[in-house]
């Protein structure tokens, strides 16, 4: 017999191997948009069908959660796939990047959807929802799993699995169908009512309600300028026929990958060259490029390696960092926590920068600020005195790059912006997705322990509140930008599987950030492990690894 203790401190007897749901109810009654779709056991978010193995305190996550929306997302993606399964034996659907809230989709051979297999889509994930079938988690013999996915044509989903090694596979079954597991899905398909589908470009959108807003799918807002960019990066990706986690593996398998190492950064190396072009191309106007983007987007590397594309067309580059324009930390706007607020706008000097720049565009000599992180003061002397020349142009990076409101002095016309954002087109298969900001997330967690002395539980711990910062202050100004620049690398999640892994298995079972650890884990055992020697010494990866050729 096992104990299970509930929120309330309040406790039960169960026995071994009973499902979760059978003691669900003791969570008491859910209002709508707060449905009970997983369950966190001893700080571990599990799927509700999943087994009790050991004495365990358990917490409810419900849709509105952060955890929830996850869960929920992930399990319209199931949905759709188990839709699209139905319909078209011969198809298969392609899961893009997040667009807003939504997911892109194409279908695998490039064929654009008509609005009747779209509309016809949505009425079999009705249909679905309606007869309100479970969703079972349970494990398979490898083999077995291994023979199922082929006879089923998943033969992505077999790559992925080929990379494991565990003797049992842990799969998700509703309607005869059987997939992977890559994280808890809802309990029941008629717990996913709230979705929409619309078509878009070359494909459609699997559209979904933000998070706390419960069954409401509010106005699509369209972000052409980073859609511009994914889509290349997409076929790029089937150009060379590296599109799912599976063939990048083979690679590794194969010995192969160091050539592949080669083309990507190459890739991103002519993306770089080209947006240099533009600026070279406004160069008797443009005295200022502003690079901005989300956390761990590689903008100071991206900044320097812009720089000495900018220095083959002959243009003097001068780096200015918006991070020595902060103003005294006992200035600083207040979050509601009561804590200094650093992602917002009025955490910068604005006035004495634009009074700066507008110096310096009349050709006078200005000294720049240091902030000093560690006394949380600026100070006005000892920084480096500069001048714009004929041919010079500065770089200012930060994340207010985007906001017109950051240099409300300045003309529209002397600035050129560039936002920068890691946007990688691999999935782990055809309807499973890798997460940008998972991406993002376990590059910043590497460098901070890295370089920061920061724990990979402290990094977990304040993310959330790092990307309601970005939602707010780079997300909105993202379409205003004159070029976007992609700075993921396709291999670089099984070079940072090296550092990131050790990390993760420091966080314990006590820690709130467990269940992240756990997930990530997870979702770092489908990559194939590269080793980091292969990075090259300008690489954006070695902002984050170490190692760079570039001094920081």
């Amino acid at each position: 017999m096992l104990r299970v203790t509930f929120p309330d401190n309040t406790s039960l007897s169960c026995e071994f191997g009973v499902k979760i749901e059978s003691v669900a109810g003791h969570f008491g009654e859910r209002k709508a948009g707060s449905e009970l779709v997983a369950v966190r056991v001893n700080n571990e978010i599990l799927p509700l069908s999943a087994p009790l193995e050991v004495n365990a305190r358990l917490e409810p996550v419900t849709r509105d959660s952060v955890e929830g929306t996850v869960i929920y997302r992930r399990s319209l993606a199931f949905l759709l796939a188990l839709s699209a399964r139905a319909l078209f034996s011969d198809e298969r659907l392609s899961i893009g990047h997040s667009l807003g809230r939504s997911y892109y989709y194409t279908f695998a051979d490039g064929k654009v959807p008509s609005a009747q297999e779209i509309e016809d889509l949505k009425n079999g994930m009705k249909v679905l929802v309606k007869k309100n079938l479970p969703i079972d988690f349970h494990y398979l013999a490898y083999a077995e799993a291994m023979e199922l996915f082929a006879s089923n044509k998943q033969y992505e989903t077999s790559l992925l699995l080929d990379q494991r090694s565990e003797s049992k596979a842990p799969v998700n079954e509703c309607d005869g169908w059987t997939d992977l597991y890559i994280g808890p899905l809802a309990p029941r398909t008629g717990l996913l009512i709230a979705f929409d589908l619309m078509q878009y470009h070359d494909g459609f959108l699997l559209r979904f309600p933000g998070a706390g807003k419960g069954n409401e799918i509010g106005e699509f807002e369209d972000h052409p300028v980073i859609f511009s960019v994914y889509r290349e990066h997409k076929n790029w990706g089937r150009n060379i026929g590296v599109t799912v986690v599976g063939h990048l593996n083979k690679l590794v398998a194969d010995r192969a990958v160091k050539d592949y190492i080669g083309v990507a950064e190459a890739f991103q190396a002519k993306k770089l060259a080209e947006i240099a072009d533009k600026i070279y191309a406004r160069r008797d106007s443009v005295k200022a490029v502003f690079i901005a983007g989300p956390s761990s987007s590689g903008k100071t590397t991206t900044a320097k390696r812009l720089s000495i594309q900018l220095k083959a067309l002959g243009i003097e580059p001068i780096a200015v960092s918006l991070d020595d324009y902060y103003i005294n930390t006992d200035k600083t706007p207040r979050d509601e926590n009561g804590q200094p607020d650093f992602e917002c706008l009025e955490a910068l000097d604005v006035p004495y920068l634009n009074e700066q720049l507008l110096s310096l565009f009349r050709g006078e000599e200005i000294t720049l600020p240091i902030y000093d992180f560690r006394t949380g003061r600026r100070r006005e002397s000892g920084g480096k005195s500069i001048r714009l020349g004929e041919k010079s142009m500065l770089i200012v990076e930060g994340i207010h790059g985007l906001n017109d409101a950051l240099t409300p002095l300045v003309d529209k016309s002397v600035k050129f912006k560039l936002y920068v954002s890691a946007l990688t087109q691999l999935n782990l298969d055809g309807h499973n997705r890798v997460s940008t900001s998972d991406n993002r997330l376990i590059r910043r967690m590497v460098r901070d322990y890295q370089f920061r002395g920061t724990s990979a539980a402290k990094t977990i711990h304040m993310w959330s509140n790092v990307q309601q910062g970005e939602k707010k202050h780079i997300f909105p100004f993202q379409n205003f930008a004159d070029a976007a620049f992609n700075s993921a690398l396709d291999y670089e999640l099984g070079a940072l599987k090296v550092y990131a892994e050790p990390l993760l298995r420091s966080i314990k079972p006590n820690l709130r950030s467990y269940a992240e650890a756990v997930r990530l884990r997870a979702f770092l055992e489908n990559f194939a492990a590269i080793p980091p020697q292969y990075v090259p010494g300008q690489s954006i990866l070695r902002e984050f690894i170490g190692e760079s050729e570039f001094k920081y």
